[in-house]
């Protein structure tokens, strides 16, 4: 390993040595006035917190760099710092990379992270140093933004030494320019970087270097939080509620193809140098072996005026067009994702310039996702040495605290598949995906939030995720569909998901004061939908995009289900009817008893209506309209999970949905719903037989789940929605579930089919909860543990055990 090319692996142990600042509290000073320091920009004419707004090349794209060079008299053992920028920000002290961000948030809630540079400091002279870039109108949809800035306010006196202003040097980084991003399908990820290596400001970060030609920055105002802000416009400032983001080094595994050039055997995965000669073009396709979220960082030298490109993709693509699918999500056939003879390569590039010397580093601004890099050199008369090129693995610090041992390889592999999936969908917010998007769709984040749960255990991304939701509501009541987003987008049915992700939070997390915080969201929700009630209770003509799912079915239009000739649907009004149920739940515990009485004589009324409207007694189904034309697993799945089929016809909808080929199908995000249903009507030890489509991804290649259930066209390849098997592994295999608010008891209901062994184990807010089962001879041996101050019950064939804090063993 040469340190001289490793800048991004420092941060590895840089991050690692922070200890938990996040939502630290800060001294009253700072919360009730405005901060001392001064949020600072580039430089250019003077400018004002009044006049800031009207500069238009404050919000143009641009990368800056900012330094600040102070004494001190001794190593501090404890140095606090408050910093936050727009776009985005990256601080270095003494040349190492200490810290990046903000958290994602909102104008209204803009988050500031609180750092301990004391590790990093040193007795005499120390430089503090940040680069800030702008995507302008190129940034990604997730990315709200104000203006180009920069701030950073001591924690104290002592370290106000720090505090961003006229005494901060600054310059712009004239080397970068954004380039477009050309894929299929609907990108909004944000641009790809050109970089002139002539141009580009180099060891600016480090404390010899020479700054007298940098400028002043600007100043355009003090920092304002929330409770110090008046008339304000801008950012208001608060604490990042979530931790720092993990950077972690990883090798790139393998050369697939190469062109034009002679690779050493120990690249990439060890640091074996590459000559590419003068007056040659060379390809290089590099494979990680599985998909990843990370900082590509290449070292090179010499190559006077060579190009050079980093292309990203997550797959490669047949030549051969295929089908279109349903909406936008037509593409590219990808085929297997293992294969690349013959392939095209399409993906996001980053180009760079050659400026000749030794020693040259590159790494974009933002993290890149890709299983496969394509380098493409072009050099001139002079060649080019890449010295090395690896990656760090950037994500939401999220530890695996589950586990499951089961004699089937199979089911490691889905886990496995499913966690990696689950972690590169989460960085400061929920993505859908990673590569395309980087949006947080209620959606998606409703099956995250409970992978987080029955995985990690850790609920501060889960607690943000709903803050953000709760903060997106819009005027008429119902949330944007996701958030942040500087493109508004509403999807009724994605309300209905959120109040019901708050009533998961509930059920498995003891903080009440939390959910009670949200309930008047939730009842803007609700009073949304019955704008649009009629007097028997069915919804007609909801506004907005009315996504159910991504199928393909009669009826079916760019994911909306059948909607009637009167305005009717099933789905919406099952889906309501479900929201009522939780939401009475809600408001019953913690909320107004008189509210959850009004939901369920709705929640009652609406039963009765969709019984009239939808049950077809010849066909055993409810339909998806009045007019009893078409039918989906996603009208039958929201009936019995309602609870309103009849008792005894319950089970035969659930076998016809499963061998009624003319239903319109859950596509692998709705089969969370789908299996939930089928294991509620009684089947839940078939569970193993509907794993096909999670079957048919690995088969094809992938290391993360498919966006769609058309693996060969999927447009993502990574999307969490899909990683529902890393929670019904363990909550109906294993049967581990909450029977009680805030996990306070617990109601375990085996599904093992024809598994002979298993075992398991969840983290649990009281502790770590484990299962071990042994089928013999027709008999079960269950090993149930259970966590101090928890106490549950254990169902067997129908029949009921109780469970005790501690070991409990059981021969049924």
């Amino acid at each position: 390993m040469r340190p001289l090319f490793y800048s991004l692996f420092s941060l590895l142990v840089t991050l690692a040595a922070l200890p938990g600042l996040t939502a630290q509290s800060i001294r009253e000073e700072l919360q009730q006035k405005p901060w001392k320091a001064q949020w600072i920009t580039g430089p250019g004419r003077p400018i004002n917190r009044f006049t800031a707004s009207s500069d238009l090349s404050l919000k143009d794209y641009g990368v800056f760099k900012f330094r600040k060079t102070i004494e001190l008299p001794q190593k501090p053992a404890s140095f606090l710092v408050h910093v936050s920028g727009d776009n985005r920000y990256k601080l270095y002290v003494n040349g190492k990379q200490v810290g990046q961000g903000p958290a994602r948030g909102d104008l209204y809630f803009w988050n500031f992270e609180t750092l301990n540079l004391a590790p990093y400091l040193q007795t005499g002279r120390n430089t503090v140093a940040a680069v800030v870039w702008n995507d302008g109108r190129a940034k990604p949809e997730a990315q709200i933004s104000y203006l180009t800035a920069f701030i950073l306010q001591g924690a104290t006196e002592t370290e106000e030494i720090l505090n961003t202003n006229d005494s901060w040097k600054t310059i712009q980084d004239q080397s970068y320019q954004p380039l477009p991003v050309r894929v299929p399908g609907y990108y909004v990820a944000g641009p790809a970087e050109l970089v002139d290596m002539n141009k580009h400001v180099k060891g600016w970060e480090k404390d010899n270097y020479d700054d007298a030609s940098w400028a002043k920055a600007r100043m355009i105002g003090p920092g304002l939080t929330k409770d110090a802000a008046v008339n304000s416009t801008g950012w208001m400032l608060v604490p990042s509620p979530i931790p720092s983001m993990e950077m972690t080094q990883q090798r790139l595994v393998s050369v697939r193809l190469a062109e034009g050039v002679t690779i050493p055997t120990g690249f990439p995965a060890g640091n074996e140098k590459v000559t590419i000669p003068a007056n040659t073009k060379a390809t290089i396709l590099l494979d990680q072996g599985y998909l990843t979220n990370a900082y590509p960082t290449l070292a090179f030298g010499g190559g006077k005026d060579a190009t050079l490109s980093m292309g990203y993709a997550e797959a490669l693509y047949n030549r051969r067009n295929a089908p279109a699918g349903p909406g936008r999500m037509g593409t590219l056939a990808k085929g297997n994702r293992d294969e690349v003879e013959g392939k095209s390569f399409i993906g996001k590039t980053d180009s760079l310039l050659s400026d000749g010397t030794a020693g040259q580093v590159y790494s974009p601004l933002w993290w890149r996702t890709y299983r496969y890099i394509r380098l493409t050199i072009n050099t001139k008369s002079d060649p080019l040495v890449i010295d090395d090129l690896y990656g760090t693995f950037t994500g939401y610090p999220f530890t695996s605290n589950a586990k499951l041992q089961t004699s089937s390889p199979e089911l490691g592999k889905i886990l496995d598949v499913g966690w990696r999936t689950a972690r590169l969908c989460a960085f400061e917010t929920y993505m859908d995906c990673p590569y395309y998007e980087q949006l947080q769709y209620i959606g998606d984040a409703r099956i995250q939030a409970l992978v987080s749960l029955y995985y990690a255990g850790d609920e501060r991304l889960v607690r943000y995720a709903l803050t953000l939701m709760d903060h997106s509501r819009i005027a008429e009541g119902i949330t944007l569909s996701r958030y942040p987003t500087d493109l508004h987008q509403q999807i009724p049915t994605f309300s209905l998901w959120w109040v019901a992700m708050l009533h998961d939070y509930y059920r498995y997390r003891p903080d009440s004061l939390f959910i009670k915080d949200k309930l008047p969201g939730a009842r803007q929700v609700l009073s949304f939908f019955e704008r649009y009630q009629q007097p028997d209770g069915s919804l007609k003509n909801v506004p907005y995009w009315l996504f159910t799912d991504w199928t393909q079915g009669k009826g079916w239009d760019f994911g909306m289900a059948p909607i009637g000739k009167n305005g009717e649907s099933a789905i919406l009004d099952l889906h309501l009817l479900l929201t009522y149920r939780l939401a009475a739940e809600l408001e019953n515990d913690l909320g107004l008893k008189d509210l959850a009485r009004k939901y369920l004589n709705r929640a009652d009324q609406l039963s009765k209506t969709i019984q009239r409207k939808y049950w077809n007694p010849t066909r055993h189904l409810y339909a998806d309209t009045e007019d009893k034309e078409t039918y989906s697993q996603h009208a039958n799945s929201l009936a019995i999970l309602t609870g309103i089929t009849p008792p005894n016809q319950t089970l035969t909808i659930a076998r016809t949905m499963l061998s009624d080929t003319t239903l319109a199908p859950a596509s692998i995000y709705y089969k969370f719903y789908l299996h939930q249903a089928l294991t509620k009507a009684g089947m839940g030890n078939d569970y193993l037989t509907w794993l096909g489509k999670w079957r048919e991804n690995l088969a094809m290649g992938l290391s993360t789940w498919a966006e769609t259930s058309d693996v060969n066209t999927s447009r993502s390849d990574c999307h969490a929605w899909g990683s529902s098997p890393n929670i019904e592994f363990f909550r109906i295999i294993l049967g581990i579930d909450s029977d009680a608010p805030g996990f306070a008891k617990v109601k375990i209901t085996p599904h093992l089919g024809a598994i002979e062994t298993i075992r398991g184990e969840i983290p649990h807010p009281n502790g770590t909860l484990s299962v071990n089962y042994i089928v013999a001879k027709g008999k079960l041996q269950a090993e149930v543990t259970l966590p101090q101050k928890t106490t549950g019950s254990f169902v067997w064939k129908a029949k009921s055990y109780p469970l005790k804090a501690g070991k409990n063993t059981l021969t049924l």
